[in-house]
């Protein structure tokens, strides 16, 4: 099973869709690797730099309809290459959630409070989320700490905890 704890990359934007997230002209690339490098480089947030901002970062906590645009897998391998396992928003478009959970990583649906919640614990905050318990647990180093659940289907989970479809595929059949 993957790691679900790390430092956490803030986009405070809605709507960040798949361009953004891989620009399409890596779309032709022969392996997931070759696209490590090319992670959010067109993304337009105020402040952000994809070049800095993205290093050592391993779960993303963002704002509603993430993942919006084509159905590209290419922008969760993107994630998956760069060591970004959980994806936690108020929303996501329907194909990129599931995409997630095809590749065995978390894409987590919490209430706008909850994400302005995390929000608030700043930049250097750390999240790590227990899949048994259905928990998040983000602290910053000032030592601030929040708890928040939140609800998985059943087999989103046997996914995730599979590693991913292929994996349960095997498995199962």
């Amino acid at each position: 099973m993957r790691n679900f704890t790390g430092q956490v990359l803030f986009l405070d934007r809605n709507d960040i869709n798949t361009d953004e997230i891989i620009p399409a002209k890596y779309l032709t690339e022969n392996t997931k690797d070759a696209l490590k490098s090319h992670i959010l480089e067109d993304l337009h947030l105020g402040g952000f730099d994809a070049g800095k901002d993205i290093a050592g970062k391993k779960i993303i906590v963002t704002k509603s309809n993430f993942g919006c645009g084509s159905s590209r897998e290419h922008a969760v391998w993107v994630f998956e290459v760069n060591d970004i396992n959980v994806v936690i928003a108020e929303s996501f478009a329907r194909i990129f959630r599931q995409n997630m959970f095809n590749c065995g990583m978390l894409a987590i649906e919490l209430p706008r409070e909850d994400i302005d919640a995390i929000f608030s614990l700043g930049q250097d905050t750390v999240v790590s989320v227990d899949l048994g318990k259905n928990l998040i647990t983000a602290e910053n180093k000032q030592g601030s700490s929040l708890s928040l659940t939140f609800s998985l289907n059943e087999f989103d989970r046997e996914l995730v905890l599979a590693g991913g479809w292929l994996a349960y595929a095997d498995k199962k059949y």
